[in-house]
């Protein structure tokens, strides 16, 4: 048996929560899935997988063994990179993940980390913040940009490198203007009687703009929801709806035409943003890259110009 393999594939089990979906991920068939973690029940004597007419989860002992494959993989993957890496040049995958949200600044990043070491290869991940917790608690994500103020929602340790300070704008459709304009700022109270399209109720962005419209003493019965950012942004151009957006998502749209953002005020939200690691984790090659370019004054000028309050722009984007 082929245990790293194996534990491979009990993770790939565990994130598709399909057999089928499983094997074809990991290029097997099904049967050999099967036969490959029944060989790793026999190997430590224990049921790992809820069997029936269709996946039913992990035994209790399943999820320690499938916590101890993602630190196995983890582990393989630092090697794998110590081994094939050169002094200057790291080489290896790299899974990072953002809330919605926060997704064009990450875009922005694995680009910029990309063009300064080729070696690399980024995977880009869109999550909820439950989902980007869970990925680093697992080790199943390197490195995730989201909300710092949860960073103890879990057990696990985290570190955080600070992004930016989110300020939050109504963007809608405007006649008046070619070009993305900055405009006067707006009452949260004058914005939630508006026709918004706003993020679902698990997203943690929806929870802040809800705190916001509630200290504002309005209501808000949303008529667009959806889980999607691209929707999100596009339901504003093609429709007579608006959406709140942060500054990050604010400049990603700068190009669109016949929009105007306008600040939103009363109350005053502010959520900072950051990329957060695993504490005790040991580094591989290719995460030891991201973080300095994460700490480098051209990266921390970058991200400051695109996302925040937009500072330092004129009166419109273009």
């Amino acid at each position: 048996m082929n245990l790293l393999a194996s534990m491979r594939y009990l993770v790939a089990l565990s994130e598709h929560r399909h057999f089928g979906r499983a094997a074809q991920a990991c290029y097997i068939t099904q049967p050999a899935l099967s036969n490959a973690l029944r060989a790793l029940e026999g190997e430590f004597g224990v049921v790992i997988v809820k069997r029936g007419r269709t996946y039913a989860g992990l035994t209790h002992e399943g999820e320690a063994v499938l916590a101890a494959a993602h630190r196995m993989l983890h582990e393989n993957e630092v090697l794998q990179q110590l081994l094939k890496s050169e002094e200057a040049h790291p080489r290896g995958s790299l899974r990072m993940a953002a809330v919605p949200t926060a997704i064009p600044i990450l875009t922005r990043f694995a680009g910029r980390l990309q063009a300064r070491h080729p070696g690399i290869a980024p995977t880009v991940l869109s999550m909820s913040s439950v989902e980007l917790e869970t990925g680093l608690e697992s080790l199943s994500l390197d490195i995730a940009l989201g909300y710092t103020e949860r960073m103890h929602v879990r057990e696990v340790k985290l570190t955080a490198w600070p992004q930016s300070i989110e300020h939050y704008f109504l963007v809608r459709r405007s006649a008046h203007t070619q070009a993305l304009q900055i405009g006067e700022p707006i009452g949260w109270a004058e914005a939630g009687r508006l026709p918004l399209c706003l993020l679902t109720p698990e997203m943690h962005n929806r929870a802040i703009l809800d705190q916001a419209f509630a200290a504002a003493g309005v209501a808000v019965a949303p008529a667009i929801e959806t889980n999607s950012v691209l929707t999100l942004a596009l339901s504003v151009g093609t429709g007579e709806v608006c959406a709140v957006l942060p500054g990050a998502m604010v400049d990603a749209i700068r190009s669109h035409g016949q929009l105007e953002a306008l600040p939103l005020v009363a109350p005053e939200v502010r959520t900072p943003i950051g990329f957060m690691t695993q504490t005790a984790v040991r580094p591989s090659r290719a995460l030891e890259a991201a973080l300095a370019l994460i700490q480098s004054p051209e990266w921390q000028q970058e991200v400051a110009a695109h996302s925040g309050a937009l500072r330092g722009t004129p009166s419109f984007l273009s």
